[in-house]
């Protein structure tokens, strides 16, 4: 955690301060990789704590880094009005969140006390065969929820603004009205998993998505999205806090070490997300290529209602 906060601190200035695509390049991969370490080893750790404290408590610390996000790009926009420079900003960030943070690790469970959940029999060829398919399933689930996240963020305010041809500032309330409600949810994640089971309350809230997108779509006016795209985030608010939760329970394995394989398969469809639909729209047009999310988010209707190893966290 320590190393991966500095690491991150360090490198995020020096992509402002990039002369040439090459640079911009490499400053940009280091420091996706210490944010990728940080990812990992904070959800680690929230494991931990779910399981010291008894309850679950993934949506809260999800909700928690929407609200960073959502605070992060109301900075930005401030810092770009004071006429900040890029590094300037994350200069004037990084310092202080170094100190704060960096003594709050000082907090933080040792990692030694993270349960490894062992299954009676302890043959090589029955470890591999429940960590493949808990952890494929998982995968999978993030895999479908972050691809749609990802075309959410790239793809929202291009077709309010170009094909519905709405004002900039209305498509820009596309992609928030999607963070907003996602947060909502997911800061009222706690109470509502565990009052309710998993594979009863993420299938129900999917379908939420799943309708409030497609109808959207099918009306095609600003207003209709715009609805659609809060339901979507609503419906998808609590998949990722519960899959990484569920990470915690996987047989024979660290909850590290299932945390970054299922994580690397969501950011992948994340990265993959945006492309796939411009791809598609290219062919049809974009607001054929959207009705592909309610579509993933139908296969994580399925995905989430039968996923034993959610069921067993």
């Amino acid at each position: 955690m320590r190393i991966s906060l500095l690491g991150y601190c360090l490198a995020g200035p020096f992509i402002g301060l990039s002369r040439s695509i090459v640079t911009f390049f490499i400053a940009f991969l280091i420091w996706g990789a210490f944010q990728g370490s940080l990812d990992v080893s904070m959800n680690a750790q929230a494991i931990t704590v779910e399981a010291r404290a008894g309850r679950r408590l993934m949506p809260g610390f999800h909700g928690s880094w929407s609200m960073g996000s959502l605070a992060g790009a109301g900075a930005g926009v401030l810092g770009v009005g004071l006429g900040w420079s890029l590094s300037e900003q994350l200069l004037f960030f990084a310092i202080p969140f170094v100190l704060g943070v960096g003594w709050l690790t000082t907090r933080m469970i040792p990692d030694g006390q993270i349960p490894v959940i062992h299954s009676p029999e302890h043959s090589k060829r029955d470890r591999w065969s429940i960590l493949q398919k808990a952890i494929l399933v998982l995968s999978a689930i993030a895999f479908a929820d972050m691809l749609c996240e990802g075309a959410v963020a790239d793809w929202a305010a291009v077709y309010l603004h170009g094909t519905l041809h709405t004002s900039a500032v209305i498509a820009g309330l596309g992609y928030a009205a999607y963070l907003l409600m996602m947060m909502t949810v997911r800061l009222v994640g706690n109470r509502v998993m565990n009052r309710f089971r998993v594979d009863v309350a993420l299938p129900l809230l999917a379908i939420v998505g799943v309708v409030g997108l497609s109808a959207g779509l099918i009306l095609n006016r600003p207003a209709s999205i715009l609805v659609g795209l809060m339901c979507l985030g609503a419906g998808l608010a609590l998949v990722i806090p519960m899959v990484f939760s569920a990470c915690g329970h996987i047989r024979n394995v660290h909850a590290g070490t299932a945390i970054a394989m299922v994580s690397a398969c969501g950011w992948s469809g994340f990265v993959l997300g945006p492309p796939l639909i411009g791809g598609i729209a290219t062919l049809t047009s974009l607001r054929t290529a959207l009705f592909l999310l309610p579509l993933l988010t139908a296969v994580v209707v399925a995905a989430t209602a039968t996923a034993k190893s959610l069921r067993g966290s």
